[in-house]
C-alpha cells in the first residue's frame, strides 16, 4: 500500500525544544503523524503522513463507551554516528495483532506497521534526541470510530501513529524502586484481556497505584487474579527476581504481558551463563526467600524504562529489603547491555537493531 506524505504548513518544521536534558515523557509530539482508515467492505485504505492534529470524532464512536482500543510502544535512537535504529520492532508489529485479534479489531498487515512507522520516523529525525537516555517514543494505536450505541465491532477504524522525544522514564535516574504488593485489587484474569495491550487494563491500575504511592511506594506488583497468590506484573512491566544465578519470571498464562524487553532479558540472561526458570511464584514463599537472603536482585522490564531495580518490597504492613537494597550486578549489567545494544555501544549479537537510515 502506498503511503502518502501530505505536506506540512511553514510554521510546523521546527522542534519543539532546545535542551535534550530536560525532556520529560511523553509530553511533547513530533509535527507528523501517520494514520491508515479501516472501512468494512474495504479494508485498510488512505494511508497517509500528515500534519498533527486532533481528531474530530462523533460522541457516539465505539471507542468512547466500549473500549475498542489496542496501542504499542517502542523506541527509535540516535547513534553517536547518526544512524537511526529502531529495537525489536517485528515483535511490536506481531503483538499488536495479537491485540487486535483478542479486541476483535482488524489485523494490520506486519509489513504496513513497520513500513508506515519507519518512513514516519525517517521524516520526523530531526525531532530524535541523541544524548544519553534519551530517545524517539513511538505509540501505534488502533480506535474504533463507528458511531453507534451497541456492543459490536466496529466498521471503520483509525490506526495512527505519534511520535514523542523523550527523556529517562524515571526523573531520578537508574535507582531502585519500592515497590507495594497488591493483594487486594486485581489486573487480569487468564481468559481476560490481561496478555492484550489495551487502555482498560491501565485504567483499572490507577486506583491501587495511586494508593500505593499514598503509602509511600513507587508501583504496585500484582499478584494473580483468581487465587491472589501468584505474582504477575509490576506496574506496567515483567517482573523478575534472581536466586544468585538463576533468574526467574512468572510464566506467559494469559494474563500477563509478553514483553518485547521481557524476552530480550531472557534471551540475554541465558547468554550470560545464567539459567532461566519461567515458573509460578507464591507470594509467601517469594517473601520468605527475601527475607532469607535467597533472592538476591529484583528488577522490572518494558520498553520505556527498560529495566527498574527494585530494591524493598511492601506485603501486609511490612518492607522487606532485597538483597543490599541497592542495584545489583546482574540488574545494572542487564540495563547496560539493553541500552548498550540500543545505543550502538555494544554489538548486537542478537539481530535486534533494525537500522533505517541516517
Amino acid at each position: 500500500m502506498e503511503i502518502r506524505v501530505l505536506p506540512l504548513p511553514d510554521d510546523r518544521k521546527k522542534p519543539k525544544y532546545d535542551d535534550e536534558s530536560k525532556l520529560a515523557f511523553g509530553r511533547i509530539f513530533t509535527d507528523r503523524m501517520l494514520l491508515i482508515e479501516w472501512k468494512v467492505g474495504q479494508g485498510w485504505v488512505d494511508a497517509r503522513i500528515q500534519p498533527y492534529e486532533p481528531f474530530v470524532l462523533d460522541p457516539a464512536c465505539l471507542v468512547f463507551h466500549y473500549a475498542q482500543e489496542i496501542f504499542e510502544g517502542l523506541k527509535a535512537y540516535k547513534w553517536q554516528d547518526g544512524t537511526i535504529t529502531l529495537f525489536r520492532p517485528e515483535m511490536n508489529a506481531h503483538r499488536f495483532n495479537l491485540s487486535a485479534e483478542r479486541i476483535s479489531m482488524p489485523l494490520l498487515p506486519e509489513e504496513l506497521f513497520l513500513k508506515g512507522i519507519e518512513d514516519l520516523v525517517r521524516l520526523e529525525k530531526d525531532w530524535i534526541p541523541a544524548s544519553e537516555g534519551t530517545s524517539l517514543y513511538i505509540r501505534p494505536t488502533m480506535i474504533a470510530v463507528e458511531p453507534v450505541l451497541g456492543v459490536k465491532p466496529s466498521d471503520h477504524y483509525y490506526f495512527f501513529v505519534i511520535l514523542s522525544p523523550v527523556g529517562a522514564y524515571y526523573a531520578s535516574g537508574f535507582n531502585p524502586v519500592k515497590i507495594m504488593v497488591e493483594d487486594h485489587y486485581v489486573r487480569a484474569v487468564p481468559g481476560g484481556t490481561g496478555e492484550a495491550k489495551t487502555g482498560g487494563n491501565y485504567a483499572s491500575s490507577l486506583k491501587a497505584g495511586l494508593e500505593a504511592k499514598g503509602k509511600g511506594y513507587d508501583q504496585v506488583l500484582w499478584l494473580d487474579g483468581v487465587h491472589r497468590r501468584y505474582i504477575e506484573e509490576v506496574g506496567a512491566m515483567n517482573m523478575f527476581f534472581a536466586y544468585g544465578d538463576t533468574v526467574v519470571t512468572s510464566p506467559l498464562t494469559g494474563s500477563i504481558l509478553n514483553g518485547v524487553t521481557r524476552d530480550s532479558v531472557l534471551k540475554l540472561a541465558g547468554s550470560l551463563g545464567f539459567r532461566l526458570e519461567e515458573r509460578l511464584i507464591d507470594i509467601n514463599e517469594l517473601m520468605a526467600d527475601v527475607k532469607s537472603g535467597k533472592v538476591t536482585e529484583a528488577f522490572g522490564s518494558g520498553t520505556a524504562a527498560v529495566i527498574t531495580p527494585v530494591g524493598t518490597l511492601g506485603y501486609k504492613g511490612e518492607n522487606y529489603t532485597v538483597g543490599s537494597g541497592g542495584v545489583g550486578l546482574l540488574t545494572q549489567k542487564l540495563y547496560d547491555t539493553l541500552t548498550g545494544i540500543q545505543y550502538g555501544r555494544i554489538e548486537d549479537r542478537f539481530g535486534w537493531v533494525r537500522k533505517i537510515g541516517q
